[in-house]
């Protein structure tokens, strides 16, 4: 593991319209790669599980067996106890971990899951690593990260240009790869993965609907959640540049013919 590898910074941090965007995700429009894959009976640990939707569903798909979530804040492994207390589901728990000492004995889980992580650690290979010991002999590891890089909008809008210069800057210079989706394979090489599979998918938000949520979302977060005072203090962008950009999330999502598509990697290998 790299010195520096504990010295990664979370991007998005924990605001309400951060959760609120991650509170949507699901098994189908989140991790559909890994469906084939899912079996009743099977063990599964969801690493950075954040408000734990992703997790609930894979534990309902999954029971009867045992679905562990993780993450690094207390408060977040709280809400996600609370969901799935409120779904009345008692297949899974969360639990507050570091994923580069996972609480696990070896060859613990049938799979190993991790959905938009590997982007924001400093040793994403270690990572993958730990994620591998835990992983029982031939069982899965599963990680899906964006490409920030790949993402495409319509129609021409600086403010976003602007806004994709301020997140790369923000995100690297919290020790993260914002276009991890392509590092991916890589990464499983040189952590040792085996029977490597390689795909992509896209989130597309277009119609009205897709449109006010994904940019309201925006539009607060660039003001009010931790990417504001980052790009701030590491001087990447003004008060003034923020505002800008929070106003451009709102111009595109009043543009009638408003795309905004978002590529994945994806990956499958074996312990």
């Amino acid at each position: 593991m790299r010195d520096d590898a504990a010295d990664a910074k979370y991007t998005h941090g924990h605001h309400e319209s951060v959760l609120r965007s991650h509170s949507w995700r699901t098994v189908e429009n989140s991790a559909a790669y890994l469906l084939p894959h899912l079996a009743p009976g099977l063990s599964l640990l969801d690493v950075g599980a954040g408000p734990g939707t992703i997790t609930v569903d894979f534990a309902e798909r999954l029971a009867p067996g045992r679905v562990i979530g993780i993450d690094s804040a207390p408060s977040i492994v709280e809400q996600a106890s609370e969901l799935a207390a409120s779904k009345g589901i008692d297949t899974v728990a969360f639990e507050t971990a570091d994923l580069y000492a996972l609480p696990y004995a070896d060859d613990t889980f049938d799979i190993v899951h991790a959905h938009q992580v590997l982007q924001h650690v400093a040793d994403p290979v270690a990572a993958l690593v730990e994620m591998r010991r835990v992983a029982k002999p031939g069982g899965i590891v599963a990680a899906r990260d964006v490409d920030y890089r790949g993402t495409i909008w319509a129609p021409e809008n600086p403010g976003l240009d602007h806004w994709m210069t301020v997140y790369q800057l923000v995100h690297r210079g919290n020790g993260g790869e914002p276009d991890a989706g392509r590092h991916l394979k890589s990464w499983a090489l040189e952590a040792g993965l085996t029977d490597i599979v390689s795909s992509a998918s896209i989130w597309c938000f277009s119609s009205d609907e897709e449109r006010t949520w994904w940019g309201d979302s925006w539009s607060v977060r660039a003001l009010e959640s931790a990417f504001y005072a980052d790009a701030i203090e590491k001087r990447a962008a003004t008060d003034l540049d923020l505002h800008a950009i929070s106003q451009a999330w709102l111009a595109w999502r009043d543009a009638p013919d408003g795309f905004f598509a978002m590529p994945h990697g994806e990956l499958i290998a074996r312990a």
